[in-house]
């Protein structure tokens, strides 16, 4: 196989050598957070953690720290900016980065109003204007990814907007596709109400269930706890309003229209057990995709191989 260098590797996804090369040939040893500060040196300060307050009353927490070429990081569903801890230190060194908790999540107001995709794009373009933010390169984790997609629909590439990125995500989870590997796939209506019932009855439980699911290895007692202390923090009714607006929303569409760069992030995990051969269909999809699969990881792969996932991210980011 010919040794291709990253920045060939990264002009395109659907090459599946290209794709295990580029897996391949970055890092992919787990770094506490001690040890990449370690190896980059001290982090950039913190240049504010604040919140926005939206059209509409809701309070948007976000952080804002590094200089240079700016990141904006899209949580997942239930989740928060701090499942970013092992990549935001490094990436602060090179570049401006910044993380936001979605309405409803972590550290952002409990509004009961603006519980869709397309509001929580809206409240994302709210932090890149508030914060002045150019060619922007907008990530977006699970649910984050067709918050990203939305966002795009919206607001299309303009000078803010550089490139996009999907971790591990699927833009239409109701979708009857062959690649679709969401575990409600096909329209499963009984499946939804069946996983709301159990997450309305015992949300602790629910939430120690599903962070089981987003490790490829088990994870320690120590991950559980952080994890599930912050899925505690987004309300049930909020979770299950905006989760099934997620489920039924089609951004599938949107992806052969973009036209900026995108790179999608994916691996095969109890949350989705073909996530590999999904994220390959979305990259593929989209016109300057690239795809990088991590196969020693799970749905949480920036957290269990943050070197890797920090490397073909920042290479990414220069490449454009």
């Amino acid at each position: 196989m010919k040794n291709l260098s990253r920045r060939e590797l990264l002009q395109g996804a659907c090459t599946a050598a290209a794709a295990t090369t580029l897996g391949s040939n970055l890092p992919d040893q787990p770094a506490t957070v001690a040890q990449l500060l370690i190896a980059g040196g001290s982090a950039p300060p913190l240049k504010a953690a604040a919140y926005l307050e939206t059209g509409d009353g809701a309070k948007i927490y976000y952080q804002d720290q590094g200089e240079g070429q700016p990141i904006l990081l899209v949580h997942g569903w239930l989740c928060s900016s701090r499942f970013w801890q092992k990549n935001v230190p490094e990436l602060a060194n090179e570049f401006r980065v910044v993380t936001v908790d979605l309405r409803g999540h972590g550290n952002s107001s409990k509004a009961l109003n603006g519980q869709t995709i397309r509001q929580y794009a809206r409240d994302v373009r709210k932090v890149i204007e508030h914060l002045g933010l150019e060619e922007t390169v907008l990530v977006g984790w699970s649910m984050g990814g067709p918050v990203v997609l939305s966002y795009y629909e919206q607001y299309g590439p303009d000078t803010r907007l550089k490139g996009l990125g999907l971790v591990d995500s699927s833009p239409f989870p109701f979708s009857p596709v062959g690649w679709n590997s969401h575990a409600l796939r096909d329209y499963n209506y009984d499946g939804m109400n069946a996983m709301f019932a159990g997450l309305t009855a015992d949300p602790r439980r629910f939430a120690i269930g599903f962070t089981n699911r987003m490790f490829k290895q088990k994870p320690s007692d120590a991950d559980v706890d952080w994890v599930v202390a912050e899925m505690m923090k987004t309300p049930p009714w909020i979770a299950e309003a905006v989760y099934s607006d997620f489920l039924m929303s089609d951004y599938a569409k949107s992806l052969p229209a973009i036209n900026v760069p995108a790179i999608v992030f994916a691996a095969d995990s109890g949350v989705f057990s073909n996530g590999i051969t999904m994220g390959k269909a979305i990259a593929c999809q989209a016109p300057r995709g690239t795809f990088v699969p991590f196969e020693d990881a799970g749905h949480i792969l920036f957290y269990e191989q943050p070197q890797k996932f920090n490397a073909a991210l920042a290479d990414f980011v220069k490449a454009q």
